[in-house]
């Protein structure tokens, strides 16, 4: 599999939805359409915004119209791609492509527990 993201610590669950878009693996998602268990389909999901919010991390890169599995759980230690310069410690945030970029004015996501240049990964908590 492409770019599979493999946590470090996972005592959480994941979730398997249904891309509405093509993603990479480790980058962050949210839904796009909701469940319906009744009917047996899946969640749909995309690349989350930019300073937005987030339901967990593709495992692999995956085309639109396919399955991916979620990684998600806070306390869940994952590798994301970064988006620019991270620090051991800084609270990460959604940047552009779903890519972890330092806090500035979104919604914290998780923590840094590497070190992240932009297109390599870094070690986030999730929350």
């Amino acid at each position: 599999m492409a770019n599979e993201c493999i946590p470090f610590y996972s005592p959480g669950r994941d979730l398997t939805v249904q891309v509405t878009a093509a993603v990479k693996g480790k980058t962050f998602l949210n839904i796009t359409g909701a469940f319906d268990p009744v009917a047996g389909t899946v969640a749909k999901a995309n690349t989350a915004a930019a300073a937005g919010l987030v339901i967990g991390v593709a495992s692999r890169d995956a085309d639109s119209g396919t399955r991916v599995t979620v990684i998600r759980g806070s306390g869940r230690i994952v590798p994301v791609t970064a988006g620019g310069a991270i620090a051991a410690g800084d609270e990460v945030e959604v940047g552009a492509g779903g890519k972890a970029v330092k806090l500035a004015s979104g919604k914290a996501v998780g923590r840094a527990w590497s070190a992240g240049v932009n297109g390599g990964d870094v070690a986030v908590s999730l929350y």
